[in-house]
């Protein structure tokens, strides 16, 4: 229990960081954001559970944070338990498989200019809005699919939203001095998980209502 308690910890704040990464990147997306979060929940509160089904465009956001950046790039190790051939190739019995996550939700015939955050993709009338992480599109698949799905799939991606759309809706974001959205360091660091080679420095501004931060 403990080591799944600390597997869920580690890519929640891996997706969340590049979340807010992406959205300080591209300040237009950022800013729709928060005024839908403003027009759901409002400046007098924090984003609750309950506020997350109303976020259309926020969990847009989530979904191709998913794509661009899956919290694991690799699929957990596979054995094939007998001899099969999967699009032409031969696969022996007892080999180790590997799915490449990462490679799959970046590939052009899946996704049209695959290296541009673009939340619209997944909106209403996009051209993925039936897509979703929870393993029924196999081009986008940071969970997993299948029987051995990530137990803890409803758990994260409502922790990875939640936890995302606080800190967008609770505060502007600004970096350190001197640095410029446009040169913000986006490199990926390719371990067990895929987070940011250079950790993200940013300053936090208010920007709801005192009352809003006041611990009831």
């Amino acid at each position: 229990m403990q080591n799944l308690f600390v597997a869920g910890t580690d890519t929640t704040s891996t997706i969340v960081e590049w979340s807010l990464s992406e959205l300080i990147r591209n300040p237009a997306i950022l800013r729709q954001a928060q005024e839908e979060l403003d027009a759901v929940v409002g400046r007098g509160r924090l984003v609750s559970e309950s506020d997350l089904p109303r976020l259309t465009f926020f969990n847009a956001v989530i979904k191709e944070t998913f794509r661009l950046h899956p919290s694991t790039p690799l699929s957990l190790p596979r054995m094939a338990a007998q001899e099969c051939e999967v699009a032409g190739y031969r696969i022996p019995k007892g080999s180790e498989l590997l799915v490449n996550v990462w490679g799959i939700a970046r590939d052009p015939a899946l996704w049209p200019d695959p290296l541009a955050f673009r939340p619209a993709r997944f909106l209403p009338g996009g051209s993925h809005a039936d897509v979703d992480v929870k393993g029924g599109d196999f081009g986008l698949i940071p969970f997993g699919a299948g029987r051995r799905i990530c137990a803890g799939l409803s758990w994260g991606l409502r922790m990875v939203t939640l936890a995302s759309a606080t800190l967008v809706h609770a505060f502007g974001w600004e970096l350190p001095a001197g640095q410029s959205v446009d040169k913000l360091n986006m490199e990926e660091a390719f371990t067990l998980l895929l987070q940011r080679a250079v950790p993200l420095m940013v300053h936090p501004v208010p920007r709801l209502l005192p009352s809003a931060y006041e611990i009831a």
